[in-house]
């Protein structure tokens, strides 16, 4: 379960009555748009149904039955949240603002380059000034995925940005390969591996762009300074970093 200071209300009225639920803000928007698949006791922060959250108010088992057919919390709470409204305070709304935003941001990051800069990541700060300046508000309702496309949209006119992918092919000595190569695999998709006679590994991975800096750091990290990495340009062209 969450804490109550984390969650927020859910409230269906019908039937003259009205119920309510508290939930994670998050889960309860995946839950009313059928994308929740965790768990749903780790999301509310009571297993209860309430007349009145803030005051600890109980509907009669009776409304619960001719409303929902049961009175069992668990298999009322998904329909309170899916048929009612998720009530949040002004302080509840900046705080998953501001959470969508850093979401967001990195997601952005993570996959856009500079193409006026040798397709160089932008840092976060520089995506977070440049939505500013654009005048982009983020949506807390919304997730942040969804939010990427008008995200860019307006940033064009204040930064030269595009989405891409790259390619680079890495060769960890045999010393660092067995633990290292398992450190890359989550950068992106594994094109190719080899191992080679002497025990070094070469793995070709595709992956976001904006990720670059952040490969090549974890490839000197695992191999203390001893990995190689080549940019794969097209399959004759290899471009040596």
């Amino acid at each position: 379960m969450i804490s109550l200071d984390d969650a927020v209300t859910a409230r269906l009225e019908t039937h003259g009555e009205r119920f309510e639920v508290l939930v994670d803000p998050d889960a309860a928007l995946e839950m009313k748009r059928d994308e929740f698949e965790g768990e749903l006791e780790d999301v509310i922060a009571a297993r209860d149904v309430f007349e009145n959250a803030s005051r600890g108010d109980r509907p009669a088992e009776e409304d619960l039955k001719e409303v929902f057919g049961t009175t069992e919390p668990l298999d009322i709470i998904p329909e309170v949240i899916g048929r009612g409204e998720i009530q949040i305070t002004a302080e509840q709304r900046e705080e998953m603002e501001e959470r969508k935003k850093r979401k967001l941001i990195n997601t952005i990051s993570r996959n856009a380059i500079n193409p006026q800069m040798d397709d160089a990541p932008h840092p976060p700060d520089r995506i977070e000034s440049a939505l500013e300046e654009a005048g982009f508000t983020v949506d807390p309702m919304t997730p942040a995925e969804e939010q990427v496309d008008d995200a860019l949209e307006a940033l064009r006119p204040v930064i030269p940005i595009r989405f891409e992918e790259m390619t680079v092919a890495v060769n960890l000595p045999a010393d660092y390969a067995g633990s290292g190569q398992a450190k890359l695999r989550e950068f992106g998709d594994l094109e190719r591996e080899e191992w080679q006679a002497d025990g070094s590994w070469v793995g070709v991975i595709t992956f976001p762009a904006g990720m670059q800096d952040e490969l090549y750091s974890r490839v000197n990290e695992v191999t203390e300074g001893e990995g190689e990495t080549q940019v794969v340009k097209d399959k004759d062209d290899l471009k040596t970093r």
